[in-house]
């Protein structure tokens, strides 16, 4: 039996607002990896609305309402579907947004993963207000085994690798990411461009002479083996294109996620 303290922390957000158990809650998703997280956990016939963006898993998702994009919400189709909760990300949505959405939807949920294992807090949490809690420990249990088989691999090197994330300009992360904790359980860091969390960066040869590899993501920016190639004719070093759902979306992704990661190593150590 669960916890009644425990469901108690666990129903804290990520700005520490506490949201009460809601079993029959009409959900708005405006995160696509946590849209495909409330199906995994049984909760696609609560959800109301989703974003353009969130199309995992496609049989599911196809017959929920679209309420505009993650950045570009449209608040009066949130209106007509009168959710009691809505679910938003520091980093994915406008917090201009979650502030006019909590003048009429009672419970905004504010999210924000930063490293692998606060997947674990994020399941639990829609467990414990959506009333699937049962669903979110076993997903916990499977994804703990995953991380701990990552985790006891022998360490490979260390190594630098820049993860771009757009061209035109070219745009990278920085350490403080969801990207760069994933990197971060391989042993690898990403290169210091600036403050910006996201930053745009410019090609020199002391940028690439840092470098062990480059990782070129298949979104936001839609990266094709075609730009791999050319960019490593250009700087002669590694260049890999890397799945960015696989990398970049918690949430239940994250699992097949931690299993990717191997499949990386295996990539660059191969190259």
């Amino acid at each position: 039996m669960t916890d009644p303290q425990s469901s108690l922390s666990q129903a804290l957000d990520a700005l520490g607002t506490m949201h009460p158990p809601a079993p029959d809650a009409r959900i708005v998703s405006l995160v696509p990896s946590i849209t495909e997280l409330l199906c995994e956990l049984g909760l696609a016939p609560q959800i109301v609305g989703r974003t353009g963006f969130c199309i995992h898993p496609k049989a599911l998702v196809a017959g929920i309402p679209k309420v505009g994009g993650t950045k570009d919400v449209n608040l009066d189709k949130i209106r007509r579907v009168a959710p009691t909760h809505v679910i938003v990300n520091i980093d994915e949505n406008e917090k201009p947004t979650a502030d006019l959405l909590a003048g009429f939807v009672p419970h905004v949920v504010v999210t924000h993963p930063l490293a692998p294992a606060d997947n674990l807090d994020l399941a639990r949490l829609m467990g414990a207000i959506f009333g699937v809690e049962a669903a979110a420990e076993r997903w916990c249990a499977a994804f703990e085994r995953e991380l701990a088989a990552l985790r006891a691999l022998p360490p490979g090197p260390p190594r630098t690798v820049l993860y771009c994330i757009w061209q035109d300009p070219w745009m990278s992360v920085s350490g403080d990411t969801y990207i760069a904790a994933m990197l971060a359980e391989l042993g690898w860091r990403v290169p210091e461009l600036g403050a910006a969390r996201y930053p745009v960066f410019s090609w020199s040869e002391r940028l690439v002479n840092g470098l062990d590899a480059v990782l070129l993501s298949t979104e936001p920016y839609r990266f094709t083996q075609v730009h791999a190639d050319a960019l490593e004719k250009q700087i002669s070093i590694p260049v890999l294109l890397v799945d960015g759902e696989m990398m970049s979306w918690y949430g239940s992704r994250a699992l097949a996620g931690v299993r990717y990661l191997r499949e990386l190593r295996a990539m660059l150590e191969g190259s």
